[in-house]
């Protein structure tokens, strides 16, 4: 998994509130679990008016030039502006995968699906809460300027600042926030403490043997 100290990026706007994992990956595209490949299919219902499928080239597919990831000015994008109730419906872990492989690594709404805020984490996005009238500034910049508009996201200090200078504090959980800051997920975060666990194994052996003698019995 990617750390995420600070990041500065351009922000692309999702102007829509209640964005439900099916619209960010639709079903007919989780059929894999390598975690990669997904960003191609992302937001695939809003970004082209025909039907999609896995493998179909993006050449062939019919593009809506309205939706904001086709457009000159939000291309490159790593930061996504969005609105309440970011993630909601399934509890699909492909939606951050494919937010992740296309290229965003912050999530800036007022509210997010409980699961999509988890899995963000254990997937390198760093999902920021902000209050409502924030976000609405945040879209009102973002429109009015030219074409580059761009946020730094400071995890250590928990903070997003503004082209104008703006610092905007926000919260997140102590472990979450240390685990993306050292890029680990939950297994990486037990790993680095797999000494331990030897250690642990290897008294649990000698001092109660027969507990591993069943074991190695049921394993032959």
């Amino acid at each position: 998994m990617k750390a995420l100290v600070q990041h500065r990026g351009r922000v692309a706007p999702m102007d829509r509130a209640n964005v439900d994992t099916d619209l960010i990956i639709p079903k007919q595209y989780l059929k894999s679990i390598k975690r990669s490949g997904f960003g191609i299919y992302l937001f695939d219902e809003l970004r082209f008016s025909d039907e999609g499928w896995p493998g179909k080239a993006l050449d062939q597919r019919t593009v809506r030039p309205e939706f904001a990831l086709n457009q000159p000015r939000y291309a490159g994008s790593s930061i996504l502006l969005s609105r309440e109730n970011f993630g909601c419906g399934s509890s699909r872990e492909h939606a951050p995968w494919a937010l992740e492989d296309y290229g965003f690594r912050v999530i800036i709404a007022p509210s997010f699906a409980d699961i999509f805020y988890n899995n963000s984490f254990k997937n390198g996005i760093l999902p920021v809460v902000l209050e409502k009238d924030i976000v609405q500034g945040l879209f009102d910049a973002l429109y009015a300027a030219n074409d580059d508009y761009q946020l730094e996201v400071d995890l250590p200090a928990q903070c997003v600042r503004t082209p104008d200078g703006r610092v905007i504090s926000f919260a997140v959980d102590a472990f979450r926030k240390n685990c993306l800051l050292q890029g680990l997920d939950e297994i990486g975060f037990t790993l680095e403490s797999a000494y331990k666990i030897r250690a642990f194994e290897e008294r649990q052996r000698q001092s109660a043997p027969w507990l591993y003698d069943v074991i190695n019995r049921e394993m032959l």
